[in-house]
Parts: structure tokens; C-alpha cells; sequence
């Protein structure tokens, strides 16, 4: 899609598949699986859909996905399809590749969305993306490096630390702008210092939603994961978000829903909805 100055292309790197309950917190099932069914395990199907951005000579990455070199135990557990080079098959079908790729803006380090950042994970792990530079939130990677239990399990030291040993990242430190007309939003509901990348041109805005709205249906208020550290955080940012972008006509773009690519909220009865 075309947006402005800016060319906006969805970038697949394969679906996984997470619990049902977990992704939708205190919403009965009997409501949610209108949208998501659920298999047999209670999971339902989800994409890990990055989002190039290429605008003169650069070619901007948003988030990483899954990442290649995980064990058969790891990708069973999270029911991982995607062929054994997923990550370049996608970025060739896109008419690109790794090497081509100047900048990745990594929206929060969960391994869902950095984990594609590194490659040779468990022999000599090294940037996926030799002639990026990567982007990282200070407060991000200060909690990722913390160790906390409730979610430590979902940050892999080998999607994030050999990138800080290589001196390709960049740390970034709130609401920051890598050109014009790319900048970010800090979220800290979902996980301290999550940053939504704002493309904005030609009179139109598209925001990567990462996961303050993972799922098209959780523009609704109550729709907050359980993963979520601070919900009712969540629900506020959700609400001071929406507001502004049914007033400034945004478009989100959607990370993990596996139907739903882009799609704008709508004031509704009960707060918001997809319009459709």
C-alpha cells in the first residue's frame, strides 16, 4: 500500500498459536470465540505480521517475529508454521532481502517480535539484518534484563543481547523520530516502554498497533490480554488512543490477527469497534 511518500508492505513470518483465555483476560470464551474459534487446547490461530517501510534508500523493518533456530520442542509448543526459511522467503516475496533491510525498529523485545532479530542463535549468534541498525527502548530492555517472574519466560537473552554486543542498536529513551514522518508511541500497559511506529504522509496516518491492539476485536475496552502486566494501564492507553485516532482518522495496522491486516476503529454504544 502506498501511504504518502512512504510504501507500506506487510512482511508474514509465519502463525503460531496461543490460548484463547490468555489473549482475551476477563472475556468469557462464549464471547470471544465469535472472532477467534478455539481448537481443542483452547488456542486460537495467530500471524506475526511485521512491516517494511521503504521511503527513498531505506528499507525499515517493524519488529522481527518469531525468528529461525528455535528448538522442535519451542516450536511445538506454540504450534510454529512456517517453512525452514521462513524469514527469507518472506523478505524475498516482498522483492527483498536481509542485507537490503537499513533499519529494524523493535516495538518490545517479547520473543514474538525480536526473535527474528538474531540468527546462529545457539552456535555464534549474530544480527539477522547485517547493515541495520536496530532500535530498542531503553525501559524495554532494562525490564527484559530484569528477570521479573511474571514474565521473564517471554524474553530470550539470544534475541537481543548480541545485538547490544555488536554496537548495532540504538537506544531510544520515550517518543522519539527517525525521519520525518516516522515516529513512535510509548505504551507501558502491555510491558514498560512498548513503542508504536507512527507513519504519517499525504494526509494519512498508519499506526503498527503491536500489542496494545494484537487482535482487530480488542479495540473494544475490556479486550485486554491477561499478558499484559498493567491492564488497567492498557485501558487507559486504549482509550486516550482511540480517541485521537477516530478524531485524527488513523488506520492501525495489525501485527497478530490472521484476518484483519489494517482496519480503522469507530466510535461506538459500548466505546469502539473495527468499522468494517
Amino acid at each position: 500500500m502506498q501511504l504518502g511518500r512512504f510504501k507500506i508492505t506487510p512482511i508474514e513470518f509465519g502463525h503460531f498459536r496461543l490460548d484463547g483465555g490468555a489473549m482475551f483476560g476477563v472475556i468469557p470464551r462464549v464471547l470471544w470465540e465469535r472472532y477467534h474459534p478455539a481448537d481443542e487446547k483452547n488456542t486460537i490461530d495467530m500471524v506475526m505480521r511485521a512491516m517494511m517501510i521503504e521511503v527513498d534508500e531505506r528499507k525499515i523493518l517493524v519488529d522481527t517475529g518469531f525468528g529461525e533456530g528455535r528448538s522442535e520442542k519451542f516450536r511445538k509448543i506454540y504450534s510454529f508454521r512456517g517453512s525452514d526459511n521462513f524469514v527469507d522467503d518472506a523478505l524475498n516475496a516482498a522483492g527483498t532481502s536481509r542485507e537490503m533491510i537499513t533499519d529494524v525498529i523493535v516495538t518490545h523485545l517479547h520473543f514474538d517480535h525480536a526473535g527474528g532479530s538474531t540468527i546462529d542463535k545457539e552456535t555464534n549468534p549474530k544480527p539477522a539484518f547485517p547493515n541495520a541498525t536496530y532500535y530498542i527502548q531503553k525501559r524495554q530492555l532494562e525490564h527484559a534484563r530484569s528477570g521479573m517472574e511474571r514474565d521473564k519466560a517471554s524474553y530470550l537473552r539470544e534475541d537481543f543481547e548480541p545485538l547490544i554486543d555488536s554496537g548495532a542498536v540504538e537506544i531510544v529513551d520515550g517518543e522519539w523520530q527517525l525521519l520525518n514522518g516516522i515516529d513512535t508511541i510509548i505504551c507501558n500497559g502491555h510491558t514498560p516502554g512498548m513503542q508504536l511506529v507512527r507513519v504519517r504522509s499525504g494526509g494519512k496516518t498508519l499506526v503498527y498497533a503491536a500489542d496494545l491492539f494484537p487482535l482487530a476485536v480488542q479495540f473494544n475496552f475490556p479486550w485486554i490480554m491477561a499478558y499484559d502486566l498493567y491492564p488497567v494501564t492498557t485501558l487507559e492507553e486504549k482509550k486516550r488512543i482511540l480517541n485521537q485516532a477516530v478524531e485524527e482518522d488513523w488506520t492501525f495496522f495489525f501485527e497478530h490477527d490472521p484476518e484483519w491486516i489494517t482496519g480503522k476503529p469507530v466510535r461506538t454504544n459500548k466505546g469502539y469497534g473495527l468499522k468494517v
